[in-house]
């Protein structure tokens, strides 16, 4: 039995502390937030006649830091209401709420003094067995909690949290030997389940696994580019998707950070690591000769408007972004960089790419090969320091910067023999560890081994990767004998085991993205999905893993058939549309849709006509259609304005036009929500639906609904979604939001 965490503390309004509680709420914990006390009046309160002693100033600090946080780009909160679950205060006058609290999140200035100062006053008000951490980033865990009793340093640990904490995935969390082994588990289960995160255990050493090894190859790669004349388009090109990281590659990706931010922690990680050889290029004179500059300049980023990049505005007018030349140090307009080598391979999956790209006997080639071998060698040369263990060390660099794959994982694609071999003719030493491996007859970091997924443990060799029963792999269920009833390139039909099908969406873009754009070929199996659940399953679950739920019609189709005038064809896709509705809500066992990420247009149709929706928290639901100059025509319209008029008009409901108005200017204005809590005040989500936090067990608690609901007697329910009729007004309602 876990801890029940039922309300949360965050000591610490910044950037970090104010978006966690935030987070926080967003889970629905009630959470304290606290920051010290200001020593002394600004102007407006001056004017105002205030003193110290008023709550207004006393709780500046923390307000200002709250409000912040309320207007955070991309949001911190799932609307704006999740807020009333933070209440505020300050370190003098309210610390005594924290012997409330289930667990305390210290979120303070990175200084070591002041943070066990802190500890000192948490021990004498905390409540016995309560949970402390700190989100410390690079200061050692266990000299935090130095000097503290027994009980507290058994429940303390670090909680290393990735910033935007609601959007990144990764929490590393980092026991000191006292932490009693409960608290571990309490923690992680919490995370996942609660909080949605992925949780990586760490040791308790400088900047512990992702910003040691994140900051390590970031700097090798602004180092290469630098020494080698490579211009800032080409390097963000060579290390964004095309190796499968973020597509703001490097050096974007240091203006969102911030130029300052970045020497601050490329400082404080040299002088926390005296024995490791590799913190040298920390100091690389390329890159401090670029960054002493950009420091002097102000040219800090995102947060100053000008960083690597600087916005221009061209010789008509529209808006330009000019990159810093590193030789001159000076923004100009430079050409989008072209290599043969890319070409090539754009669309391919991702294990072509690298292996084309490490293999490319150009100048793209050559910038890859070095920036992947040295990520390669550091990864490795880092363990056992950080961890042990190979998936926690991929997983943390999945997880907190977004790449798709683990630089282990990328070895295994590579090919592990190949490429030692490789680095050991350019002189690369790699580590022991890993050549042992090789001698002992593993060929890979990842194998399945008679039938079963293992990974390598150094001084252990390989071993299992313990199956998590809340998360449903769909790519694992499709290669068992059988599971596959009906595929095609668009969709399939797969069966999940437990009675229950899954209709899976796959459509990608020309350049492979798996937006899931509804198109033709999908609705043949749509027809085999709603034939055989009637007859051979208990219920039908509508999700996939691709990147995101349904980008809505596929508006490539559509475009050619009216471009050539096929408009009986545009109208097949509606009313196909509309009959997969119409099936779906008639089906004689449940149906229950996983909608996560983009769920437009026909996507957020099909899922509104599942008897329940299992949404991922991040999901963004919305019918845009009105911003191409079309309305939703798959039965979307009909839908929302059924969801308000019907229950109104059950109660001859006199104010019913109110609701088809809001409900108009959601459609007419094409509005997105912006969470699944969001989707709900929308009217996208009903009452009855769920929101799951962790989108890893989506389709598993889809599964768990299916089977629930049809326990319990399950029955059509399309005599409840009959749509009442709501006269002229109505329409003319809908008729002039539309119009406008």
């Amino acid at each position: 039995m876990h801890q029940n965490i039922r309300r949360a503390a965050v000591i610490g309004a910044g950037t970090m502390g104010a978006a966690i509680a935030a987070h926080l709420a967003n889970a629905g914990i009630p959470t304290f937030l606290l920051d010290i006390v200001p020593q002394s009046l600004t102007e407006k309160e001056q004017a105002k006649g205030l003193t110290l002693e008023d709550p207004e100033v006393r709780n500046r600090i923390v307000r200002e830091g709250f409000e912040r946080m309320k207007k955070a780009k991309p949001a911190a909160l799932f609307s704006q209401d999740v807020a009333k679950l933070i209440k505020l205060g300050n370190t003098e006058d309210h610390f005594e709420w924290l012997s409330e609290a289930d667990w305390i999140i210290e979120a303070v200035v990175e200084r070591l003094d002041v943070k066990q100062a802190l500890m000192e006053r948490i021990e004498g008000v905390r409540k016995p067995g309560s949970i402390v951490s700190s989100n410390t980033s690079g200061l050692p865990i266990h000299a935090i909690a130095q000097g503290r009793g027994d009980d507290f340093r058994a429940h303390f640990l670090g909680t290393h949290f990735f910033n935007p904490p609601r959007y990144m995935k990764l929490l590393e969390v980092i026991p000191t030997p006292d932490t009693l082994p409960e608290v571990v588990e309490d923690i992680t289960w919490f995370a996942e389940n609660v909080l949605g995160k992925g949780v990586v255990l760490a040791n308790d050493t400088p900047n512990f696994i992702g910003n040691r090894l994140g900051s390590i190859v970031s700097a090798y790669t602004m180092d290469y580019a630098i020494r080698n004349g490579y211009s800032i388009p080409e390097v963000d090109l060579l290390t964004g998707p095309l190796i499968g990281r973020p597509k703001t590659g490097t050096f974007r990706l240091a203006d969102l950070v911030g130029i300052d931010v970045l020497t601050h922690v490329a400082n404080n990680l040299y002088d926390l690591l005296p024995h490791d050889p590799e913190r040298e290029i920390l100091k690389s004179p390329a890159i401090e000769r670029v960054m002493r500059a950009m420091l002097e300049r102000n040219w800090l980023g995102n947060k100053t408007g000008i960083g690597f990049s600087k916005q221009v505005r061209g010789e008509n007018g529209e808006k330009e972004y000019w990159p810093l030349n590193l030789e001159t140090l000076e923004h100009e307009r430079m050409e989008k960089p072209r290599y043969e080598s890319v070409g090539a391979l754009l669309g391919r999956p991702l294990p072509e790419r690298l292996r084309g790209m490490v293999a490319a006997d150009d100048r793209a080639g050559e910038f890859v090969w070095y920036v992947i071998s040295r990520t390669l060698r550091y990864a490795a040369a880092i363990m056992p320091e950080v961890t042990d263990d190979v998936k926690a060390l991929d997983d943390a660099m999945k997880w907190g910067f977004t790449w798709d794959l683990g630089p282990f994982e990328v070895w295994d694609v590579l090919g592990v023999e190949k490429t030692v071999r490789r680095m050991e003719q350019e002189d690369l030493q790699v580590p022991l560890w890993v050549k042992e491996m090789l001698q002992t007859g593993a060929k890979t970091f990842y194998r399945t081994y008679r039938g079963k997924p293992q990974r390598w443990v150094i001084g252990e060799g390989y071993v299992p990767v313990k199956p998590d029963p809340k998360i449903i792999l769909l790519k694992d269920w499709k290669k068992k004998k059988d599971r596959v009833i009906a595929s095609n390139q668009s969709a399939s039909l797969v069966d999940i085991g437990d009675g229950v099908a899954l209709l899976e969406f796959h459509a990608k873009t020309p350049k492979g993205r798996e937006m899931n754009a509804i198109d033709p070929d999908m609705f043949a199996i749509f027809q085999e999905a709603i034939t055989r659940a009637e007859k051979e399953f208990a219920g039908l679950v509508i999700g996939n893993q691709g990147e995101h739920f349904s980008a809505g019609a596929n508006i490539f189709v559509m475009l050619m058939a009216a471009q050539q005038q096929q408009w009986d064809k545009i109208d097949e896709m509606s009313r196909q549309l509309q009959d997969l509705r119409r099936h779906l809500t008639g089906l004689s066992v449940p149906v229950v849709a996983a909608p996560f990420g983009m769920t437009l247009g026909g996507g957020a149709e099909v899922a509104m006509a599942a008897d329940r929706i299992v949404a991922a928290a991040e999901t963004y639901m919305g019918l845009p259609e009105v911003g191409l100059g079309i309305i939703p025509a798959g039965g979307g319209t009909k839908e929302m304005v059924r969801r308000v008029i019907s229950p109104a008009a059950r109660i001859d409901h006199p104010g019913i036009h109110k609701y088809v108005q809001e409900v108009s200017l959601t459609i007419a204005t094409a509005k997105v929500a912006t969470s699944a809590v969001e989707a709900r005040d929308l009217g996208f989500l009903t009452p009855c639906d769920r929101i799951v936090m962790n989108k890893d067990h989506l389709l598993a608690e889809a599964k768990a609904e299916v089977l629930a609901m049809a326990s319990t007697g399950y029955r059509p329910s399309f005599p409840a979604k009959n749509c009442y009729a709501a006269g002229r007004d109505a329409l003319a309602t809908l008729k002039v939001y539309i119009d406008l």
